[in-house]
């Protein structure tokens, strides 16, 4: 694989840095089993089918066509409704919501290659810029990066609900290099998914990684990863000063 030399380094969020599935599966199951008058329920059904309701909805708060709220409102309003729990009024999915996201807040958890990636790389290019590409409510998002460690070592967030526009818009890779200061080539974008992530930071200009957590394998133009902790021999790093440990 060829190295490539820049300026700043950008994550995805949300499945690249942090293991939202899991944390979302955990809290989705804990607030229901939660509940002592709570239907026996299938739990993998449960998690699937709430994280597909997960991607609709917030496809549809991306759209504009939901506000943050009205879109965690419906999702599980419609799972109460498939769950054969009758139609939920405006309260009980709200009250619902409070308990899911306190399960869902304590099971925040970067992935085990995060922590020694972004390490290796702050050690090696101390020079390099690093920070995260993210759609989502800002006020969230931001919780995140500070509850799992990264506020400090990713300083340069852009967030699609202050950014005025959300990945795979080319947009808001523009404001996080504005943000930076760089011409987009001097900065590489990883994401966790080709088409939003890697494909679009690169249409942007950027330099796209794709990090293929699942393995799929799709043949794609863009550099792969299987694990962050291969992004270091892929990056040369700054090269507007002289540095020994580059590369």
């Amino acid at each position: 694989m060829n190295t490539v030399s820049v300026d700043a380094v950008l994550f995805d969020l949300d499945g690249t840095l942090i293991d939202h599935r899991s944390a979302a599966a955990a809290a989705v199951t804990a607030t229901f089993l939660g509940n002592p008058e709570q239907p026996v329920i299938d739990q993998d059904l449960v998690t699937r089918r709430w994280l597909e309701l997960e991607a609709t909805m917030m496809d549809r708060y991306l759209a504009g066509e939901l506000t943050f709220i009205e879109q965690r409102r419906l999702r599980i309003a419609c799972l109460a409704e498939e769950l054969g729990l009758g139609s939920w009024t405006t309260a009980q999915a709200d009250a619902w919501f409070a308990r899911y996201l306190q399960h869902y807040e304590r099971a925040w958890r970067p992935y085990p290659d995060v922590g020694p990636a972004v390490a290796s790389l702050t050690a090696n290019h101390p020079r390099l810029r690093l920070g995260v590409i993210t759609n989502g409510d800002a006020h969230q998002q931001r919780r995140k990066i500070h509850h799992v460690g990264l506020a400090a070592a990713l300083p340069y967030v852009t967030i699609s609900s202050e950014a005025g526009a959300a990945k795979p818009d080319g947009r808001i890779f523009a404001a996080a290099c504005d943000q930076l200061g760089l011409d987009p080539s001097r900065v590489a974008y990883i994401g966790d998914r080709l088409h939003t992530d890697a494909e679009a930071a690169t249409r942007a200009g950027m330099r796209g990684i794709w990090l293929d957590r699942e393995r799929i394998g799709t043949v794609t133009s863009v550099p792969r990863l299987t694990t962050l902790t291969e992004l270091k021999p892929l990056l040369t790093g700054p090269i507007r000063h002289s540095d020994s440990s580059d590369i």
